[in-house]
């Protein structure tokens, strides 16, 4: 296992306690996209099956346990604890129109027609759009808080060091897995814009801020 990954899994780590530390802290998930929580639990649900089969190491186990509990957790406090504070009327992505596509290219675009490998192949692809949710409701509200923003930043640089991490396996074990790194630079896309108002907004005390839909 190389740095890349390394970090970026702690990146995605730090995001997923950001995120359970604000809404427990605030008591409230405000401006937090419950749709995309639940994409996201359901991303590690399809993706970690083998949990039970293939052990890698352990690592690799605690972090997928962990991954799972944060995820549910998180969908929990939203649509239980504090679900008088969900915002349901600006979460109003369709998810539809991710899941119909996304659920038909899993099994038109796979590396083995068996379930696990679809799920597997599945969980890729919904990664790669499962924070459109959040970042629609951000542009519908027009802005974020600062700590969602920090959550966000970190989720958004661990696919960035993902993208390291393959080109890293690729050069040193001529590793190339091409369903993982396209819909990896597809999620990393999404993130670009976001990334330059993190820096030029945020990171100088500026509230995250998003035009308006049309």
């Amino acid at each position: 296992m190389n740095v890349f990954r390394i970090l970026g899994d702690v990146s995605h780590l730090l995001a997923m306690i950001l995120l359970l530390l604000k809404i427990w802290r605030s008591k409230c998930c405000t401006g937090i996209s419950g749709k995309s929580q639940i994409l996201f639990a359901l991303v590690f649900t399809t993706r970690y099956l083998d949990l039970f089969t293939n052990f890698v190491s352990l690592y690799n186990t605690v972090m997928k346990v962990i991954f799972l509990l944060c995820a549910y957790l998180t969908v929990y406090m939203i649509y239980g604890k504090f679900r008088k504070t969900f915002d349901s009327e600006n979460d109003t992505f369709r998810l539809e129109f991710l899941l119909v596509p996304i659920t038909g290219l899993s099994f038109l675009e796979n590396y083995s027609f068996t379930p696990l490998e679809i799920l597997w192949t599945f969980s890729i692809y919904l990664e790669s759009v499962a924070i459109l949710p959040q970042l629609f409701m951000i542009s519908k509200t027009g802005e974020a808080e600062t700590i969602t923003t920090h959550y966000l930043f970190f989720l958004g640089l661990y696919r960035a060091l993902y993208l390291a991490n393959w080109i890293w396996r690729y050069h040193t074990e001529n590793f190339y897995d091409q369903i993982a790194v396209v819909s990896g630079v597809v999620q990393t896309i999404f993130y670009c814009d976001f990334f330059y108002l993190y820096v030029t907004k945020v990171l100088k005390g500026k509230k995250l801020s998003l035009p308006m839909p049309v």
